[in-house]
């Protein structure tokens, strides 16, 4: 049997590993022009508003009856038009997030090849065994991305520790002071998607037998983990990398690729170098392999598609296809695809958890057909409207920035 505490640290640490991924790769290249205390303010501000979303799905998942996930929670309260939008979004989602680690984790092996091979190599040519290798991951199951993707998050842990202690010392605070908050706005997409751990909270509020207090408490401190590993993670880059000239946030940020390549150019660490690549790579690779299972379990349940070998083939196919086409025809594309990740983020988990809410709680039809909870977020029909609309002003932003 289980302890109360022993689910509740459980529950934290999946809303923190469901957080933590390759996207914080991504995030100081695209806030790294606006300066630190600017994206420090922007990210503080999303952190809390995705925080309160999260609070809204939990308001709605607690009143649904048995199990539930997210399609089904919107199928009831927003009816079958509301279930197709997810289910579309959902499905982009994942193959953006795939495409997006696909590229990245082909820039990864581009990078640790080059250095020990002389001759050019198309960068097409490590996409492609990118898709080879996590397709048969995939096919293998669920058993064997588990195993290795525990490996890999215990490496990805300890690259992080590494890397920041032998990294802080070196951080300039002049390039702290840097601040332009005209570059605030085109980072919200990769800021939303680093955010991103509402799926999960239907499967904790099983896993806490639908204790309030506990999910209250595992949401809050399983996104300030994450909020404080983003911090530290951004402080030690725009204190390292400068903004404008040779391996510079600026030079990244056009050319849509990892800011580990520009830290371990500028710190000419051997160590250093080490650590930064083992945490890119570690970071990409948990990533990819959970997202792509994800994508490939979605398939099967919404294509209703029977695990054989040829099932499996099938799906496997399905997952990978899109994404290595992106990556090959857009091999500099892992900002790009993650900024297309964050529009799908605030319909999914910003929109739809706030619309939801409204209509659990002011929707008659929707109201009969759910069960009583003591649970309820502040602020009452003003505070759910305000949080609709600050939604719909993030999804324009997203769009039109």
């Amino acid at each position: 049997m289980i302890s109360k505490s022993n689910r509740l640290m459980g529950a934290i640490l999946l809303i923190a590993g469901t957080t933590i991924g390759a996207g914080m790769l991504a995030l100081p290249v695209t806030t790294g022009q606006a300066g630190f205390f600017p994206s420090l303010l922007m990210m503080t501000a999303l952190w809390l508003f995705m925080m309160l979303t999260a609070f809204y799905l939990l308001e709605v998942n607690l009143r649904m009856k048995g199990e539930s996930n997210i399609i089904s929670m919107v199928r009831l309260t927003l009816g079958r038009p509301g279930e197709i939008i997810s289910w579309i979004v959902y499905l982009l989602l994942l193959y953006a997030l795939t495409a997006a680690y696909i590229v990245g984790c082909s820039q990864i092996l581009e990078e640790l090849l080059s250095s020990w091979i002389s001759y050019t190599i198309p960068t097409q040519f490590f996409s492609i065994a990118v898709f080879i290798i996590f397709s048969l991951l995939v096919y293998c199951g669920t058993v064997a991305v588990d195993f290795l993707n525990r490996f890999f998050m215990i490496g990805l842990i300890g690259a992080y520790i590494a890397m920041l202690s032998m990294s802080i010392f070196k951080i300039s605070s002049p390039l702290l002071l840097h601040a332009d908050f005209k570059f605030l706005l085109p980072s919200l997409s990769v800021m939303a998607t680093t955010f991103g751990y509402h799926i999960i909270i239907p499967t904790l509020t099983t896993y806490l037998e639908h204790d309030v207090k506990s999910l209250k408490k595992a949401i809050f401190i399983g996104s300030l983990i994450p909020f404080i590993v983003y911090l530290l993670w951004q402080l030690l880059v725009m204190g390292i990398v400068p903004v404008y000239g040779e391996n510079s946030l600026s030079e990244v940020s056009i050319a849509g690729s990892q800011i580990t390549f520009s830290l371990h150019a500028i710190l000419h660490n051997r160590w250093i170098g080490l650590f930064l690549r083992a945490f890119a790579f570690f970071a990409i690779v948990t990533s990819l392999l959970g997202v792509s299972l994800s994508l490939s379990d979605f398939l099967a349940d919404g294509l209703k598609i029977k695990k054989t070998s040829f099932g499996k083939f099938f799906l496997v196919m399905m997952t990978f296809i899109p994404p290595l086409l992106f990556a090959l025809f857009y091999p500099q594309g892992f900002i790009a695809a993650l900024k297309y990740a964050g529009i799908c983020v605030i319909i999914l988990l910003a929109l739809l958890p706030s619309a939801m809410a409204y209509l659990e709680r002011y929707g008659r039809q929707t109201t009969r057909s759910m069960i009583k909870s003591q649970f309820q977020v502040f602020g009452g029909r003003v505070g759910v409207v305000l949080t609709l609309i600050v939604s719909l002003i993030l999804l324009a932003i997203e769009v039109l920035v």
